[in-house]
């Protein structure tokens, strides 16, 4: 590979490099290493490793306590615990930002630049279900991937934004614990694991993307909580866009300062020297720029990364409960007004139009719904309620008659019926039009935001009936719903379940709560996790796996 690097780039190397340039660009003739990370949403690293029908040695990544080097020649993405979100195909140096975060239960995180979101699931796992995670990024197209992981691993206290970082900071002024900040960089690091990358180099420069990080850190800083800590990290070598940006940082906030990163597993201290000439700082804080961290693939088993843990002074200011509780009421309102007091701000900035699920929308004025007036781009990977309301006919949960029930008393009562003890999870329920999502109590109202998903998305009103979504399926345990059956990946019950077929089960195979009838809503499983929704009756369970998830 070593004659496809560029020639600017390879002589940039050996200048920063010195001795160590040879070994360096002999990583690139070595295989790369394939890695992923168990979901501690669903189960720890020893409950998956039994679960596992991995052939190969599996090793641990020394940074990342639920990651594994798996073997080349597995296909973990091809067997049914990934489609059970049981784990993310991640590369392994990309798992060590979100360790550096030093994630409790309880924070509030911001994912700021997080598609396709590999690093956004790692942080709900280390929240375990509380706190609050904000997970953005600023390009439409990528927001979808970004939703569909976050909803394949069962989150279900994240926010889904499609925004600006100085959109957000309006919104968010000091409000989180930890952000991550991964920045979008040259890309020099992720040459040898994909080589599309030299050319994607060689059209986005290294100054433009300095300044976009420049801009991204700025209002980082300006959300982030006295005592919170930002994580700033990038995959490539460029002194522009590592060390320099972190001096540039340091001599603009002069209340932030370098925690130092342990310099362990064969990284390697940022270089000091390397930004002396991008700013203004004394000795002490120049010399602080080495308590960063990069990652070289010719020193570990990885690719080529690095990272700042970026401290601001000050202690977080506790909130009064009645602040909270006004969040959560305020939030609540913001997506009940009608369409004058509803968001203000369009979603698409200078063309005057809003981000929306048009489909949506066309089925919910089929179905005599009321539209959403809330400025929202949904993620499209779920099929249009409307469509799947008329399919179901009476097998929803029955309702108020009126097309203008309430979305969220329809929920409540498909809940009630459907799932043990749904009426008392965490967050509150809010109804965007007919889509209703669980949202974390003390999350401030999102007006002006492009919002992709506002929560926990559970389901939707269609025909005065709840037809339930294949998040919150995602989002529950085996022990939770009234109704579930559940078979081993090796069984082609399985694999049709996840094709999309209709499956012929017996009676006796359906696991039913005392007291509550075989028929209906059903949560399929596979070695004990969910995999999606089917319904149902008289021997048959009909598949409501969404096409956009099914097993092509």
């Amino acid at each position: 590979m070593n004659g496809n690097l560029p020639r600017n780039f390879t002589e940039k190397m050996e200048k920063l490099l010195g001795d160590e340039y040879d070994k360096f660009m002999s990583s690139y003739e070595a295989p790369r290493v394939y890695g992923l990370r168990i979901n501690r949403l669903k189960l720890d690293i020893e409950q998956w490793k039994k679960l596992s029908s991995m052939k190969g040695e599996l090793r641990p990544i020394p940074w990342a306590p639920d990651g594994v080097y798996y073997e080349e020649g597995e296909r973990p993405g091809k067997h049914p615990h990934y489609h059970a979100g049981l784990y993310y195909i991640q590369e392994p140096s990309a798992m060590a930002p979100v360790e550096l975060l030093d994630i409790m239960p309880g924070h509030r995180v911001l994912d700021l630049c997080a598609a396709p979101g590999g690093k956004s699931t790692q942080i709900a796992g280390k929240l375990q279900g509380t706190g609050v995670l904000v997970t953005n990024d600023n390009a439409k197209e990528r927001t979808k991937a970004l939703a569909k992981n976050i909803e394949l691993a069962g989150v279900r206290n994240a926010v889904v934004l499609n925004e600006e970082p100085a959109a957000i900071a309006g919104v968010f002024p000091e409000w989180f614990d930890r952000i991550l900040v991964d920045a979008p960089c040259s890309g020099e690091g992720m040459f040898r694991k994909d080589e599309s990358m030299i050319a994607e180099w060689e059209k986005h420069s290294i100054e433009r993307c300095s300044v976009m990080q420049h801009d991204i850190l700025k209002h980082a800083a300006a959300m982030l909580a006295p005592g919170g800590r930002i994580v700033y990290s990038t995959c490539t070598f460029s002194p522009e866009e590592n060390e320099q940006q972190i001096a540039c940082f340091l001599a603009d906030h002069p209340d932030f300062s370098i925690a130092d990163v342990p310099h362990r597993f064969g990284w390697t201290p940022g270089r000091a020297d390397l930004a002396a000439e991008a700013a203004p700082l004394g000795p002490e804080r120049l010399q602080s720029i080495s308590g960063t961290v990069r990652l070289w693939p010719h020193l570990i088993e990885g690719e080529g990364h690095y990272a700042a843990v970026l401290v601001r002074s000050g202690e977080r200011t506790p909130e009064p409960a009645e602040r909270i509780l006004a969040a959560a009421t305020s939030s609540e309102r913001s997506v009940r007004r009608s369409a004058g007091g509803a968001l203000k701000r369009e979603a698409s900035k200078g063309s005057g139009k809003r981000h929306e699920n048009k489909t949506d929308h066309r089925e919910e004025r089929r179905a005599g719904k009321r539209q959403t007036r809330m400025d929202w781009a949904s993620a499209g990977t779920d099929r249009p309620a409307g469509k799947r309301a008329a399919a179901n006919g009476r097998d929803g949960l029955a309702a108020q008659e009126s097309v203008e029930a309430d979305p969220v008393e329809l929920w409540h009562q498909f809940a009630g019926q459907f799932a043990t003890n749904a009426l008392t999870w965490p967050g509150h329920a809010v109804a965007y039009g007919s889509r209703v999502y669980i949202q974390p109590d003390e999350l401030p109202a999102l007006d002006g935001l492009r919002v992709v998903r506002a929560g926990w998305y559970v389901g939707e009103a269609a025909r005065a009936r709840f037809v339930p979504s294949h998040p919150l399926a995602m989002g529950l345990t085996f022990d939770t719903a009234v109704r579930v059956v559940d078979w081993s990946s090796d069984n082609e019950q399985t694999l049709r379940f996840l094709k999309g077929e209709t499956l012929f089960v017996e009676e006796t195979e359906i696991k039913v709560q005392d007291g509550a009838p075989v028929n209906g809503y059903i949560l399929v499983c596979t070695d004990g996790y969910p995999i999606g929704w089917g319904k149902y009756a008289g021997g048959m369970i009909k598949n409501e796996l969404p096409a956009g998830w099914r097993w092509m």
